[in-house]
């Protein structure tokens, strides 16, 4: 399995491996070099910091989320045709610019950032051939519901001065055009066939109906009214009351209720019984090709089929010595059913999780010393998933803080119907979205200055969800999953993700139902009803997304067992660690090449 994810690593990506020997994030162009590497170099890093700030421009709601406020006051109706068509026609200038610099001039990081830039460039203008702009919401991926943790004072934008709450208000209006856009593009992608399934849009319009109020106050909008900073003069106060209740009544919620009519009275009759990718016109072919994107491999759907079958199978094994340890005498399905029933594996209220996860977050980081040696100065903290999205949300997500500190990353927890949220499952979530997962590596990544702007801030997602999966075994590592229960925890997160694997080339790839999902799942883990309903739509909605943590994590697994296998005595596993994350986030077959060259270094 790992020599088969070895073998197929994307043609492209090989070139970091041509006249780059050494890829860590010390690494600088070699002393004494002159002419011509010289002028490649700074006609590199002008080219790449040229196209971010200009990407900054255009997606003023990705500055916002780095912690750059100097486009606060607009939104980017970035599904419209004309931004769509600016977009490629950018990429196509920024790949044309960079064939004019000799990737043969550059070394070590510069040659690293070159690839990495064409790469993304080319993918970009290669998912320009598939409508996804025609089927711009889901009840996962929906810009509304961001735009409501954005305007509850929980997300991104700042509400701190006047100048914040004069610029959410501007936002306001532009939001406005984008649901109107939203409205226009799924209209077009009915007439060309191009729909969501049915059982997506049922549980979109129960999120967009609880936005459609009668009294501005009780919109989420209105808390940054509720919450505002006491130093605020009395006029301001009445003044910015005044404009908030007024945009929430006159602008928000009636463009969320006319997408909601639009969905429930003219798009609902066009949606689509089945669920899979492969179902719509060019489906397979635009399936393969998410599946290429997120991994950063040329697996095929069929090929990372068996390696979930394959990875299910083994993790059954190791779920079985955890049976024998605590000596449960039934089988693995009664054994998912204790799990699932036992009072003593639940919190009686949800105050309680988000207490126990804080709890969690000082103990652990005092134990990541043990493993790292290289560690984020941003900030963390751990908070309760919004009542607004929590019904349709994952179990948990993390948000990056900005850099320079001024807001910490953030561990949402979704505490929705308590009893589905198993204590035995905790330890695992928090490794994953936290410490030293999620925050970990975002966090060092954004904090890299050495690195281009579009390095520190990007990401390749089977590297970032594969560390993460990674973090969730280094328990033991650790000092934690001392509780046997909390041991099969993590195995049963690993197993989700392996059933991932299987399950998301079904709908997408075989034509399973939602139906054939669920029923794999509830055969083969210990899930409750909430969370596999929820999962299951998250894999329709968002075709590709699940398989990277497992890719990912396959491969930093199978890079560790190799780096232990050559240097023996000699590995050091904080160093490893550093190698791994000092770059941020790679494609997978740069990740190898550079742990290739820093396991050379070492003998």
């Amino acid at each position: 399995m790992k020599n088969l994810i070895a073998a197929v690593i994307p043609a492209i990506l090989l070139l970091v491996a041509c006249g780059n020997d050494e890829t860590q994030s010390t690494v600088q162009s070699e002393p004494g070099e002159t002419g011509g590497s010289v002028d490649a170099s700074a006609a590199l890093a002008e080219l790449v910091e040229t196209f971010f700030e200009r990407g900054l421009q255009r997606n003023p709601l990705r500055a916002t989320f780095i912690g750059d406020y100097r486009y606060d006051d607009r939104l980017a109706n970035t599904i419209s045709p004309e931004y769509i068509a600016e977009s490629r026609a950018i990429d196509r200038e920024y790949l044309d610019k960079l064939s004019t610099i000799d990737p043969e001039l550059l070394t070590g990081q510069d040659r690293l950032t070159y690839d990495m830039f064409r790469l993304d460039r080319e993918l970009a203008l290669e998912s320009a051939k598939f409508p996804a702009h025609l089927v711009p919401i889901n009840q996962f991926r929906s810009f509304p519901n961001s735009f409501i943790q954005l305007g509850s004072g929980s997300g991104a934008h700042r509400f701190k001065t006047v100048g914040n709450y004069d610029d959410f208000l501007s936002r306001m209006d532009d939001f406005a055009v984008y649901m109107e856009q939203i409205i226009i593009n799924m209209r077009k992608g009915a007439e060309e066939g191009i729909v969501n399934p049915r059982v997506l849009m049922e549980k979109l319009l129960t999120q967009l109906e609880c936005q459609i109020i009668e009294n501005a106050e009780e919109s989420a909008f209105y808390a940054p009214i509720r919450n505002m900073p006491g130093d605020f003069s009395g006029q301001d106060r009445q003044r910015l009351t005044a404009a908030y209740v007024e945009a929430i009544s006159t602008k928000v919620v009636p463009a969320f209720e006319r997408v909601r009519d639009f969905i429930r009275d003219e798009y609902m009759p066009e949606t689509r019984e089945t669920v899979g990718l492969a179902d719509l016109p060019g489906g397979k072919e635009w399936y393969a090709f998410l599946v290429r994107r997120t991994t950063t491999t040329t697996l095929t759907p069929d090929e990372i089929h068996q390696i979930g079958l394959a990875e299910v199978a083994r993790i059954h094994g190791e779920m079985q010595g955890v049976m024998d340890e605590v000596g449960f005498t039934g089988d693995r399905r009664a054994f998912f059913a204790f799990l699932n029933s036992d009072e003593r594996f639940y919190f009686d209220a949800p105050d309680e999780l988000i207490e126990g996860y804080r709890k969690m977050s000082d103990h652990v980081a005092g134990l990541a010393p043990k493993l790292f040696d290289i560690f984020p100065k941003t900030g963390f903290e751990v908070r309760r998933t919004e009542a607004f999205r929590e019904q349709s949300a994952a179990g948990a997500n993390y948000r990056r803080g900005t850099p320079d500190g001024s807001r910490p990353g953030v561990f949402f927890a979704n505490a929705y119907d308590i009893k589905a949220r198993p204590i035995w499952a905790m330890e695992a979530l928090f490794l994953h979205e936290a410490i030293p997962g999620h925050h970990f590596q975002v966090s060092i990544q954004q904090e890299l200055e050495n690195l281009p702007r579009f390095r520190r801030f990007g990401r390749y997602r089977a590297f970032t969800e594969g560390w993460a999966l990674y973090a969730e075994s280094l328990g033991k590592e650790l000092g934690i999953y001392t509780d046997p229960y909390q041991y099969f925890g993590a195995l049963n997160a690993e197993l989700w993700r392996a059933i991932r694997l299987v399950v998301d080339t079904g709908l997408h790839a075989k034509s399973w139902s939602r139906d054939d999902v669920l029923g794999y799942m509830y055969e083969n883990s210990a899930v409750k009803e909430a969370r596999a309903v929820s999962e299951v739509e998250r894999y329709i909605a968002a075709p590709s997304q699940a398989l990277a943590y497992k890719v990912g994590q396959l491969k930093i697994r199978e890079l560790r067992d190799r780096a232990e296998r050559v240097l023996g005595d000699a590995f050091d596993l904080r160093k490893f660690h550093r190698a791994v994350l000092g770059d941020g986030a790679l494609p997978l077959a740069a990740l190898e090449t550079k742990i290739d060259h820093w396991i050379e270094a070492q003998i």
